[in-house]
């Protein structure tokens, strides 16, 4: 059984930086696809990174690229979100997803994961 539980959400001004963390359980030893999305009040869902298990990273927003990070330590089953020069409108419900054992990051849809943390919150002051 997946789960996945996420946390390091804060507030911060224009410029900060975070680092999110998701403590997964379940997924080991299976080759599958993990996504951090974010949603924010009046939104939809939207993927801004992704990674494989097996380390290699899939995917980055356009909107986050240079300045947010997907990283992972296999060893502990944690996966990470280093964020900088955050922005207010990074302003947002931070969640972890993954997807099927066998899953890809071809598609950093919210319909393609089935699994989901509870999600973090971030704040971004002007």
């Amino acid at each position: 059984q997946v789960q996945l539980v996420e946390s390091g959400g804060g507030s911060v001004q224009t410029g900060g930086s975070l680092r999110l963390s998701c403590a997964a359980s379940g997924i080991a030893y299976s080759s599958r696809c993990v996504s951090w999305f974010r949603q924010a009040p009046g939104k939809e869902r939207e993927g801004v990174a992704a990674i494989y298990t097996s380390g290699n990273i899939a995917y980055y927003a356009d909107s986050v690229l240079g300045r947010f990070t997907i990283s992972q330590d296999n060893n502990k089953n944690t996966f990470y979100l280093q964020m900088t020069s955050l922005k207010p409108e990074d302003t947002a419900m931070y969640y972890c997803a993954a997807n099927e054992a066998g899953g890809y990051c071809s598609s950093i849809s919210a319909a393609d994961f089935g699994y989901w943390g509870q999600g973090t919150q971030v704040t971004v002051s002007s």
